[in-house]
Parts: structure tokens; C-alpha cells; sequence
């Protein structure tokens, strides 16, 4: 049966907002959220900075592989020097630093929302499965993830990467690697809290199977406060994207990731600080909204759930 109820807006307060305790736990967060100036901004800025990534390029048909030896190292254009052309100035090879910082914002958002969803799907199903089952099994693979956690995820990487060739599939494997173990431990305790109740034991009695009981009543219950979590671990597995390729372990060149071309300015950065610099300003203003937008949910969440 679907609940019907009402909300309420606060005058002095626009954006915050009384919701009816018959709804669901998911859709009182995301009325407690929604109005929230944090979130609003911080969507605000993901959004415009996605349609740059993806779209600039595109409508422009800059190259950010192009190179222009006549035109190297030259400043922005809002400095001295600069040229229309060049937005952001050029790199050591005469190539665009503007469409080079977005399809690198582009790259690492990819490969950064690639390994969080494999992170969140394969931690998430093992910590169904260990906290369902119970017994040996939960030992087993409780066990597997301490000795996870125990390994740095920059050894890890250092490791696998190392030993072969930096394909985005594999830049993603190793990052979901360094995440997985969370979600893993958060959801078998979701699903150790469930499997005890009253209605899983009456579903049992009348008959159904335990994939029946894990997948109708004991998920939509246990990760709903990792999707939330996820938000958060977006911004992380961008962060390590980059380090990988400024360490000379990530995705490689010609590929412009954003670690890459930080990486390859540095040797610039008291003539040329802008080929280092602003490619970092656009990762961390990424960052920041991604940030702002997990912060708000979590606090929507937390006050929601304080309020039952």
C-alpha cells in the first residue's frame, strides 16, 4: 500500500521542509534535500561542468591533441599576452589547456563513476550474501575483506599497475578494489540488523526462498544509506584517478587525463604556472560540488533518521 501525505514548507526558512512521518524514509530525504541551498549549488556547478566536459569539444571541434609549436606556452587570455583562442593558454606543445582540462574533468568523472557503481554493486552483494547466510560463510569472506582493508590502496595500485599495461578497465578495477570493502561491511550489517525481524522469519515460515527474502525485503532496507555514501566515494575515486596518472600509473598519453597534464606542468610553474594549475581548479571545483551534494544528503539523512 502507498502512503499518501502531505509537506509543508517553513516561511522563515524556504528551504527547509516538514515532511509527514507516513513517508518513506528515502522520499523524506530527498524533500529535506532538495531545497537545500548546498545541494542546489552544489548540483548547480556538477551540471554546468558536465555539459563543458562533454559538450565543449564537441560544438567547438577544438582538438586537444593539436599541436602549434609557434603558439606554446602562451598565457590565458584574461592575462596579458593572451589570445581569444586560447581561453586557458597553452601547454609546452602548443596545445589547448581549455579543451584539454575538460576532457580530462571528462576522463576522470568516467573512470571515477565506473569504479564507485562496480565498488558499490560488488561490495554491496558480497555484504548481502555474508550477513544473510550467516556462519562460515559470513567468516570466510568478513575474513577476505580485513586482509583487503590491511593493503594501502596506493600499494595496490602501485602493484597491478605496475605489472601491466593502464587500460581504463583496468584503472577501474583497481579502483573499485580500493572501495569495495566498505560497502561490503556497511551492508552486511544492514543485512545482519534485517535477517533477526519478525516479518523475514514470517516470510521464511509461509515459504520463500532466501534469494525471495534478500532481494524484496532485506535490500530495499540495507542500501539506501550507501547510495548516499557513494555520492561522497565519487569524489574520491576521482581524486586517485588523478593521482594514478600523476604518478606515471594511470591512463596514458595521448590520453589527457587531468593527473597527466598536472604531472607535465610542473616543470612550468614559475613561467608557466597555468598548465599545472588550472587543470587542478577545474578537479577541485568538480570535487567540491560532488561534496557538497553527498554533505547535504548525509545531514538530511541524519536528521531524518533522528526524527523517527
Amino acid at each position: 500500500m502507498t502512503a499518501i501525505a502531505s509537506t509543508t514548507v517553513n516561511a522563515s526558512e524556504p528551504h527547509v521542509i516538514i515532511v509527514d512521518k507516513e513517508l518513506t524514509i528515502g522520499r523524506r530525504v530527498w524533500l529535506a534535500t532538495h531545497r537545500s541551498p548546498w545541494f542546489v549549488g552544489g548540483l548547480a556547478v556538477f551540471i554546468i561542468l558536465l555539459l563543458l566536459a562533454f559538450g565543449y569539444v564537441w560544438l567547438s571541434g577544438a582538438d586537444p591533441r593539436a599541436m602549434n609549436f609557434k603558439d606554446k606556452l602562451l598565457p590565458p587570455a584574461f592575462m596579458d599576452g593572451g589570445r581569444a583562442k586560447y581561453p586557458l593558454g597553452t601547454d609546452q606543445l602548443g596545445r589547448d589547456m581549455f579543451s584539454r582540462s575538460l576532457v580530462g574533468l571528462q576522463i576522470s568523472f568516467l573512470v571515477g563513476l565506473a569504479a564507485t557503481v562496480l565498488a558499490f554493486l560488488f561490495g554491496s552483494a558480497v555484504g548481502l550474501f555474508a550477513g544473510f547466510r550467516g556462519g562460515r560463510t559470513d567468516q570466510i569472506l568478513m575474513r577476505i575483506v580485513d586482509v583487503q582493508l590491511s593493503i594501502p590502496p596506493i600499494i595496490l595500485a602501485i602493484t597491478i599497475l605496475g605489472l601491466m599495461r593502464a587500460t581504463p578497465v583496468l584503472v577501474v578495477i583497481v579502483l573499485a578494489l580500493s572501495g569495495w570493502p566498505t560497502y561490503a561491511r556497511v551492508t552486511r550489517a544492514g543485512a545482519l540488523a534485517e535477517r533477526g525481524h519478525e516479518y523475514v522469519r514470517a516470510a521464511r515460515v509461509l515459504g520463500a526462498s532466501d534469494l525471495r527474502i534478500l532481494l524484496l525485503m532485506v535490500v530495499p532496507v540495507a542500501l539506501p544509506p550507501l547510495a548516499f555514501a557513494a555520492i561522497l566515494d565519487l569524489a574520491r575515486m576521482m581524486i586517485f584517478e588523478a593521482t594514478l596518472g600523476f604518478l606515471g600509473l594511470g591512463l596514458q598519453p595521448p590520453m589527457p587525463t587531468l593527473g597527466v597534464i598536472i604531472a607535465d606542468g610542473r616543470k612550468y610553474l614559475i613561467n608557466a604556472w597555468w598548465v599545472a594549475s588550472l587543470p587542478g581548479v577545474f578537479l577541485m571545483v568538480m570535487l567540491l560540488s560532488v561534496n557538497m551534494m553527498g554533505v547535504a544528503l548525509e545531514r538530511a539523512r541524519n536528521a531524518v533518521m533522528g526524527g523517527l
